[in-house]
């Protein structure tokens, strides 16, 4: 039983640490303090729903319906998080980035959420890795041995987003200065354009 749930556990955890670009939103979203605790709730409730449906044998039409539309779901993910990137660059060449951080009223939590929705079901991988991969290894369990793989999988997600979007609060400090905001926003735009370029090789776009 342990070892199934742990075998879940680490699974999930080691698929999803990786920074991309909803671990860049939360990241960002728990340094602004702006709905952290339904931000977080948000993306480990997805993955954890994701995981389920794979585990529930739903994984091996997705991995078809995948195979047959990915060169289309890969060019509009590519073109939306390159878009995304844009967006974050912009603010690098903002003189005042850091003081409307301060001042500014935070976005309201249904225009966040919309966001996230798209940087969350908008991207293939997440189907790929919660879906196909994860539920196609827990085939080798039944049973009680299924449900603890599938609890210890979906643990792993709010264990890290939670971790994530509240350890964020401790880079607070530091973003108040101009140039760490820029470097963050710098940082992010990079990841997103270096996902979209990636995405597009995989989509037979470039």
């Amino acid at each position: 039983m342990f070892s199934a749930f742990f075998t879940g556990f680490f699974l999930g955890l080691s698929l999803i640490v990786a920074i991309g670009a909803q671990n860049a939103f939360v990241l960002r979203i728990g340094i602004l303090r702006q709905h952290v605790f339904f931000v977080a709730l948000f993306c480990a409730t997805s993955d954890a729903l994701l995981i389920c449906i794979g585990i529930s044998s739903i994984s091996i039409f997705f991995n078809n319906f995948i195979t047959q539309f990915e060169s289309l779901l890969f060019g509009i993910s590519s073109i939306w998080l390159f878009g995304y990137g844009l967006m974050r660059m912009r603010l690098v060449f903002k003189s005042d980035s850091a003081i409307e951080i301060e001042t500014k009223v935070p976005k309201g939590l249904v225009p966040t959420i919309s966001i996230l929705t798209i940087l969350t079901f908008a991207n293939p991988h997440v189907y790929l890795d919660t879906m196909v991969l994860i539920g196609s290894i827990s085939q080798q369990f039944s049973g009680d041995l299924k449900i603890a793989f599938a609890v210890g999988a979906s643990l792993a997600s709010f264990v890290f987003f939670f971790s994530l979007a509240y350890g964020a609060k401790l880079l607070l400090p530091i973003m108040k200065s101009t140039t760490s905001w820029r470097i963050l926003d710098l940082l992010i735009s990079f990841i997103m354009f270096t996902i979209a370029i990636k995405l597009a090789f995989l989509g037979n776009w470039l």
